[in-house]
Formats: structure tokens, sequence, C-alpha cells
């Protein structure tokens, strides 16, 4: 058995997650994310950090004028969620390297006090023209606490692959 001091001498202590090669994201394979409510707090501090001074955004009577019903959430907010219950699932933790490309549709409107998730399918996966590496395509269904579909994305990466090698400079 490993003693505590034993591990703190240690640098070939594995990390708790690490993410998922190419390899490990063959096309059709899919999960889901947990879930997050989107709140006034977070709507207030996306739109100021962002500089989304659109009345559509901040005020009430002006969104409801265009027949919403709700405080409305700009689609970059929801990408940004989405992007980060991803993250946060830890598939790409030590294995991402770039963010390509994407296509984005807003299907649907979102309101303070939804609840999103992601569903992610990869729709190809493939060797890069580097060795080491993989380019792999997703499609992102971001769903509402109704199962609705709001928001819908398409990122392409560039992913690790299994045998990856550090460049060395």
């Amino acid at each position: 058995m490993t003693t505590i001091d034993e591990f703190r001498k240690s640098s070939e202590v594995e990390p708790l997650v690490q993410g998922r090669t190419w390899e490990q994201m063959p096309a059709g394979s899919a999960f889901r994310t947990a879930k997050r409510t989107v709140t006034e707090a977070d709507l207030v501090q996306f739109i100021t950090w962002g500089g989304f001074n659109e009345p559509l955004f901040y005020d009430a009577s002006h969104a409801a004028a265009g027949g919403y019903t709700g405080r409305l959430i700009p689609g970059a907010m929801i990408y940004c969620i989405a992007e980060g219950l991803i993250l946060q699932t830890n598939v790409l933790n030590g294995t991402g390297l770039a963010f390509m490309h994407m296509e984005l549709t807003v299907k649907r409107p979102v309101y303070v006090g939804d609840t999103l998730l992601a569903i992610v399918t990869t729709t190809d996966s493939r060797a890069s023209s580097r060795p080491g590496r993989g380019v792999v395509t997703g499609h992102v269904s971001v769903r509402n606490q109704r199962d609705e579909e709001v928001l819908v994305f398409t990122p392409v990466r560039l992913i690790r692959g299994a045998d990856y090698e550090e460049p060395t400079h």
C-alpha cells in the first residue's frame, strides 16, 4: 500500500480526470452534460461584460412588446453556457488542442429561470494531417427543462490522439 508521503514525492501520480483522445470519440458516440439554471445575475453579468447593450436583453417591457414572455437570454450566452457544461464533463481535459470552426443556430428563446443541458454527439472523427492528432466534429443540441431544443452548434475540434507527443522547442 502506498502512503500519502510516497504520493507527495511521486511525479507519476495520474490525473483524476483525463479527457478522451480523438480515437475514443467515434462517430455516433454521445453524452449528456449536467444541467444549469440561468439566473438574472448570470444575464446581467454577461450582457454587461460583453457589451450587449440591446434593450431586448435589459428592458423587460421592450422584450414583451416583441412577444417575449420573460427576461430574454442572448444566443451567445446560451452557447457559452453549453460550452462550459461540455468542458465541465472533462471530456477535453488534457486532450483538446484547438477549437477550429462551428455553425450555430438559435431555435427558440431562452429566459431567466430556464434550465439548460447539452447533448453532444460525434458526427465525424478522423486523423489530422499531423501525427498524434485528430479532427472531431460534433453536433451539440442545447435543451431546456421541457426538453425543447433551443440552440444547436456544430464544433470542429483538434484533439490529441493516443500517440500524441509534446512538441520539443
